[in-house]
């Protein structure tokens, strides 16, 4: 595997805030970008029509990509940027590429007058199916947003990073995921804070409903398991402050919560070889279309 940051690039607003997004990224862990421009190859026939014409070829295979790499390193001074032209389908050129990386940053659509993604088909499937770390990043996306508004309320880039959020459920506790989480928190200079939401199964609804004393036992049970689960972690990375949070509830709706006051959100999703495809599985999909902050989606066995 190779130490490097890619992003995807397709022209968009919200593949320039996700290259962005990277660069910063890249900067804070100290590793090269490359920006990927994926195209499909339009036949000759069509190329030559005067409503297609060469020049717009010209402008998304080269120019768009160019000029972009060029200001990434006019605002990341000292960000070593490169670029790549890729022919074929973006989702799986994309998914194929990202197994060679430290992680793929790619592009999604805000909703309009509401935080959150909207997160399109080749988002998806790539978030689908690779095996390395994804992130999605929302068009709008600023530097700010990452941060704490400084003291008269305003967003600002030079304040301390907000949290980076992990979920975590401590019945599949995966290293990766959790390293990730941390290696975050760490290279940001904060907290880390790892929630656990967990809907009681049938046996447990009926004891929390018989006595008010089980509901005490089970979080006891849940919160023991979440720090155990995190013990090693905090010892690896002793710099990174940890708030643990065991709650009862879907897990997808806690973690809406908690992004909305993060730098970014930390989740898994299961690689499972399945006949009919792969999956991302709920909470992660319900994330991803609902974050009010960036989302790494990090692929474990």
């Amino acid at each position: 595997m190779e130490r490097i940051v890619v992003t995807g690039l397709d022209g968009s607003a919200e593949s320039r805030a996700a290259a962005e997004w990277a660069a910063r990224e890249a900067r804070l862990r100290e590793l090269p970008l490359k920006v990927v421009h994926v195209w499909d190859p339009v036949p000759e026939p069509i190329a030559q029509a005067p409503r297609f014409g060469k020049e717009t070829l010209r402008h998304w295979s080269e120019r768009i990509p160019r000029e972009m790499v060029e200001g990434l390193r006019l605002r990341h001074p000292g960000l070593e940027v490169t670029s790549e032209q890729l022919p074929g389908g973006p989702a799986e050129v994309l998914a194929r590429v990202s197994g060679d990386t430290e992680m793929l940053v790619l592009g999604s659509r805000g909703l309009s007058g509401v935080g959150g993604f909207m997160v399109g088909s080749v988002g998806l499937s790539v978030v689908a199916h690779a095996e390395r770390p994804v992130v999605l990043v929302r068009a709008g996306e600023q530097a700010a947003d990452e941060h704490e508004p400084d003291p008269t309320g305003v967003p600002s880039a030079s304040t301390a990073f907000r949290p980076v959020v992990l979920g975590l459920d401590v019945d599949s506790a995966d290293e990766s995921l959790i390293r990730f989480a941390f290696e975050a928190a760490a290279v940001r200079g904060t907290s880390l804070r790892v929630v656990h939401g967990w809907s009681p199964s049938p046996y447990e609804v009926y004891s929390l409903a018989a006595s008010p004393e089980s509901q005490q036992l089970f979080a006891a049970q849940r919160t023991t398991a979440l720090a155990a689960a995190l013990e090693p972690w905090r010892a690896k990375y002793p710099s990174v402050e940890v708030v643990e949070e065991a709650v009862v509830g879907v897990p997808a709706h806690h973690l809406v919560d908690a992004s909305r006051t993060a730098s970014l959100v930390v989740v898994g999703r299961r690689i499972v070889r399945r006949a009919f495809g792969a999956r991302i599985g709920s909470v992660t999909h319900a994330l991803l279309h609902h974050s009010g902050a960036p989302v790494a989606v990090v692929a474990h066995r």
